[in-house]
């Protein structure tokens, strides 16, 4: 098999009241007040952009058009348990027009596709949903 690096995203971070967050290549700047509710957006939207290409991948793989309105909806939840913090998920998927069975399958292909399905898997508890 042969690697290719396709992205490296760079982020710099400074914590404390007035923390924040911004890219290297200035097309992200956030501001990130304690504790931090923003990280858990920003993983919902990081893993959401890539699990709505997956299923488009899926899609192609299979010769099914996707409708221009699929969509992804993350819901990432920060728990704590006997002072132990973990995470849990949702991701939502819409794909009108599509049959449901469908669906289903571009959805879990989507699930084996995506790098940040690869990433959580085993480690946290996600669900996915067709919506």
């Amino acid at each position: 098999m042969t690697e290719k690096l396709l992205f490296t995203g760079k982020t710099h971070n400074t914590g404390g009241r007035n923390g924040g967050t911004r890219s290297s290549d200035g097309q992200l700047e956030l501001r990130l007040s304690q504790p931090h509710p923003a990280a858990e957006q920003l993983f919902g939207a990081a893993w959401s952009a890539c699990f709505i290409a997956a299923v488009q991948v899926a899609a192609s793989r299979r010769k099914v058009r996707l409708p221009s309105d699929a969509e992804v909806d993350a819901e990432i939840d920060l728990n704590v348990d006997d002072g132990s913090y973990f995470l849990r998920a949702r991701l939502n998927v819409s794909v009108p027009g599509v049959e449901r069975q469908l669906a289903e399958e571009l959805i879990e292909a989507a699930h084996d596709i995506c790098p940040y399905s690869k990433a959580t898997r085993g480690n946290i508890d996600v669900a996915l949903n067709l919506v």
